[in-house]
């Protein structure tokens, strides 16, 4: 069903609730585990991992002499400092100011930008045709979603132990590249891009290269890790990272019910991102705007370009959440034994919770879960995943900006009320008790490095 079918239903926020998602839809090629789940998000924060991104994602090349214009015309960013060898983190919005989709973006040359998982590449493509832009775009959707490799993999290396893998792979002095700067080096023989980046606070970093190399590349790697405790991540350890690192993915589109996003939703179609995304929580609006999220409730208040020369979409309602805002991002770490207690309700008389999957629901599945203080709602819990280092399930909550203070005690509301999904089973909702804390809950390593 395509966006305009969805807007035409009359009831988009139903519909959005009756789908569902899981991890083989989206994850083709990387099994569910390579080994078990547990094992590899314990090397992610102990040892080493190698998590392989190279298939979920869909990557956004933008070339030609109107190539920055494009982008930034589109993007809340600062464009002050996007030089060649930099990657930025860009954010694009509706008019209105809610968040479209963000993602690395990497500048290779004065008229080239690369992508390798870019959230509203659909947004930069009908910006292009029906703008007055000088500029190529090229899209290549995650292998999900198209037949054949990707034109490149992109491995991501991190851990306490990273660095001594990586100086078996590469002469490449990596201590050299800072944070969201990016190189050219030979690894393993590859000439490989190397990204000052990655899906966790651990230290280490993200390798695109040709996708025909892939195999001599990830081998020498294996290979390097072995002594270092390496483990290679299937999709449901590589797909927690998120939590860690305190990435939200934008969830909703902000594209119905509005007319200022109506030529976009009856130019998108049925496969798009925007048309697959599913609504999964205790969180039950009756007017699906209340699903649109911010940049600023997704921590990216300072991305924001609040000064007078810079004119981009949405800037208006931007700027005054910047100045302003209602929400921001926090973590949450829910109590070990309430969530204990969702499980022992299987075990005992009575109704049973909502089954809790681990470590993390499912990938195209938006989680809007209530959290409340002293029974009034104060924000919405989302990526809720279990996180080894914590020893419990954390979660990534836009919250009012009165309640962000770390160690605030809070109630998330844990179930899917009378939920039209298939895959969600009858279930007596609960609460479960959760702390405030930073985002991300753990030191940024990656910066360290």
């Amino acid at each position: 069903m395509d966006p305009e079918e969805i807007q035409a239903s009359g009831n988009p926020v139903e519909l959005l609730r009756a789908k569902g998602g899981d991890y083989t839809e989206n994850f083709p090629v990387v099994p569910n585990e390579q080994t078990n789940w547990i094992d590899e998000q314990r090397a992610v924060t102990e040892t080493v991992s190698l998590a392989n991104l190279s298939h979920h994602m869909t990557s956004l090349r933008v070339t030609g002499p109107d190539a920055r214009d494009l982008l930034y015309d589109l993007s809340a960013n600062d464009f002050s400092t996007f030089d060649v060898g930099r990657a930025k983190q860009l954010v694009m919005c509706s008019p209105e100011g809610y968040i479209i989709g963000d993602g690395p973006m990497l500048r290779l040359g004065d008229e080239e930008y690369y992508g390798p998982g870019v959230l509203s590449a659909n947004w930069v493509q009908y910006n292009l045709e029906t703008g007055d832009y000088d500029a190529t775009v090229e899209t290549e959707p995650r292998t999900s979603a198209h037949e054949g490799d990707p034109e490149n993999f992109v491995f991501q290396v991190q851990g306490p132990n990273a660095p001594e893998v990586l100086d078996a792979v590469t002469d490449a002095d990596l201590d050299e590249i800072g944070f969201y700067h990016f190189a050219e080096i030979d690894m393993a023989g590859v000439d490989t891009i190397a990204l000052g980046h990655g899906m966790s606070t651990e230290a280490g970093f993200e390798f695109i290269g040709p996708y025909e190399q892939v195999d001599q590349v990830r081998d020498a790697i294996v290979e390097a890790g072995e002594e270092y405790g390496l483990k290679r991540l299937g999709s449901k350890a590589s797909h927690a990272l998120s939590v860690k690192l305190g990435w939200v993915p934008p969830g909703v589109p902000p594209i119905y019910e509005t007319e200022a996003m109506a030529d976009y939703r009856e130019w998108l179609d049925a496969d798009s991102r925007e048309a697959t995304y599913s609504i999964d929580g205790s969180y039950v609006a009756e007017d699906v705007s209340e699903y649109y999220m911010t940049p600023a409730e997704l921590g990216y208040r300072k991305l924001i370009d609040t000064s007078e020369d810079h004119d981009y979409v949405g800037k208006e309602a931007l700027v005054e959440q910047a100045e302003d805002p209602d929400r921001t991002l926090v973590s949450l770490a829910w109590d070990p034994e309430d969530v204990v207690d969702v499980y022992a309700s299987r075990f005992r008389d009575g109704e049973s919770h909502k089954f809790m999957e681990l470590p993390r629901i499912g990938w195209g599945r938006a989680n809007y879960d209530e959290v409340r203080k002293d029974g009034a709602f104060v924000g919405l819990s989302h990526s809720r995943a279990y996180q080894y280092d914590m020893e419990t399930v954390v979660s990534l909550c836009s919250i009012d900006v009165d309640y962000a203070d770390p160690g605030t005690e809070v109630t998330v509301h844990w179930g899917d009320p009378d939920s039209p999904n298939p895959k969600v089973e009858d279930h007596e909702m609960t609460e479960i008790a959760a702390t405030v804390g930073e985002v991300p809950y753990s030191p940024d390593r990656r910066r360290d490095e």
